[in-house]
């Protein structure tokens, strides 16, 4: 029987959610996810000088977003407490003390001057500044007014192994004593973490591969504790398109909650972001969340970084808006529409049930249907167009008046035609196109139905409007080729 998996995210609330943190949150959720186990939602926000109002509330609205579940967070404590770790201090102060009694913390009596000192004759001497190098002989009690500092157990190489990189070494010189708590009594990241990682009983740590430098000074803390490593799981970094460095805000990246507005689907940029860095070892792709917890392997996580193809994440969300059910079609492409367009006089929920089809066949999310609709695409399917009537002249008539005997008969055809369908409606007048000329009948009915020389077919407009509003555009422009 597989032992259940413990994994955690746990972000900053220092603004929105970079779509590597996302990518690692999910990572994670699916691990646990795989053996029945638990997913943890920490907030790590012992910087409140970077903490910005409101990016909690945004955080959980994110992993929401893409069905990442948490069974312990914020405002659902476990067994070890809060998951928000400035509501843990008195946590982090009881293992701060037990780290004093085993004379592996002291209190830093150094002012800020004295610091710079040590390093300006560091520098000097053309040697690295090592803090273990300067240890106090007699530090003063530590009373919570002065940082706390982890006296590094033993300097030595450390050896260990990730399940992404495998085996890993430094030596001594990635060592040193750093702080754990500081002045204002807030813990440090390289503190709180291992504290909260140990006490909420994580098993795998997923993070950037920006950690492993600092592996070693976690790992001399797990020992001054006596703490059990988790599985250190490095994740690939997420590259710009052009693979030729790490995506950022200056690159494109945005906020997770902006590719829903854009109207990207939560299953479709799950099932994306999860292919980036993972490869499952077959060709599928599409993946649904039932499928991606069967197949993630930690084995399958690639060393080198994935690129963020939004061209690939385009194509991926049109694959889910074809196979979504058609009522979820409708109100997507109705959700899309601007308020302008909504308040046109001929608007009406069966229109816009009726255009969705045509909506959707070139849109891969929702805002290339407000894009459109902006641009008065769809006008022609909410009000009556207007148009000079030499529009409805096909490019081999003399005049636009050779229009008016096709357009009567075209209106006799549809009068008596079945409107269930664009098939029944271009079933009514195809054989009459046919013997006429297709571009002869055709472009003037279009036209004339949509005031646009760029629309869908005649046969799709028809059935959208419905017969009583064909046929009166219809005689509505034989009444201007009359005149």
């Amino acid at each position: 029987m597989t032992t259940p998996i413990v994994t955690r995210f746990a972000p900053s609330p220092t603004g929105f959610l970079h779509i590597g943190g996302i990518r690692t949150a999910l990572f994670a959720h699916l691990l646990a996810e795989q053996t029945n186990g638990t997913f943890i939602l920490r907030i790590e926000d012992t910087d409140k000088s970077r903490e910005v109002q409101g990016s909690i509330e945004h955080i959980q609205e994110s992993l929401s977003w893409l069905g990442i579940t948490w069974e312990y967070g914020p405002g659902k404590p476990g067994p070890f407490g809060s998951c928000i770790q400035s509501e843990r201090l008195p946590i982090y102060k009881e293992y701060a003390q037990k780290l004093i009694d085993a004379g592996h913390a002291y209190a830093d009596p150094y002012t800020q001057a004295e610091l710079e000192a040590f390093r300006a004759q560091a520098t000097a001497e053309k040697r690295p500044f090592l803090y273990r190098n300067h240890r106090p002989e007699s530090p003063p009690a530590w009373d919570g007014s002065l940082p706390l500092r982890l006296k590094v157990p033993e300097v030595k190489r450390y050896h260990w192994n990730d399940a992404v990189y495998g085996p890993l070494e430094a030596g001594e010189d990635m060592l040193d004593d750093f702080i754990l708590i500081k002045s204002d009594g807030f813990p440090t990241y390289n503190f709180a973490h291992i504290v909260d990682d140990h006490t909420m009983g994580v098993t795998h740590v997923m993070r950037a591969d920006e950690f492993i430098s600092s592996t070693p000074k976690f790992l001399s803390l797990y020992d001054a504790f006596g703490f059990t490593y988790p599985v250190f799981v490095t994740l690939p970094p997420i590259l710009r398109d052009d693979r030729t460095k790490k995506l950022g805000k200056r690159d494109g990246a945005k906020d997770i909650l902006d590719y829903r507005a854009d109207g990207f689907l939560p299953a479709a940029m799950a099932n994306f972001l999860a292919l980036i860095g993972w490869n499952p070892g077959t060709e599928q792709e599409i993946f649904s969340r039932e499928e991606l917890i069967a197949a993630f392997s930690v084995n399958r996580i690639q060393k080198s970084g994935g690129a963020f193809n939004e061209e690939k994440l385009l194509w991926m969300n049109k694959q889910y808006l074809d196979a979504a059910p058609v009522d979820f079609k409708r109100t997507y492409v109705q959700n899309a529409l601007p308020k302008a367009l909504k308040a046109m006089p001929q608007y009406s929920a069966e229109r816009v049930q009726k255009l969705t089809t045509s909506a959707l066949e070139r849109a891969r999310v929702a805002k290339d249907i407000t894009t459109a609709a902006e641009a008065g695409e769809y006008d022609w399917a909410f009000t009556a167009p207007r148009y000079d009537i030499a529009l409805v002249k096909w490019k081999n008539d003399a005049t636009h008046t050779e229009a008016l005997p096709r357009l009567e008969k075209v209106a006799a055809l549809l009068s008596e035609a079945d409107f269930t369908s664009p098939e029944t409606i271009k079933a009514a007048i195809w054989d009459y196109a046919e013997a006429t000329g297709k571009g002869e009948v055709l472009w003037p009915l279009r036209t004339t139905l949509s005031g646009q020389e760029r629309s869908p077919d005649p046969f799709t407009i028809a059935y959208i409007l419905g017969k009583d509003e064909t046929i009166s555009r219809i005689k509505h422009s034989v009444s201007l080729l009359q005149a």
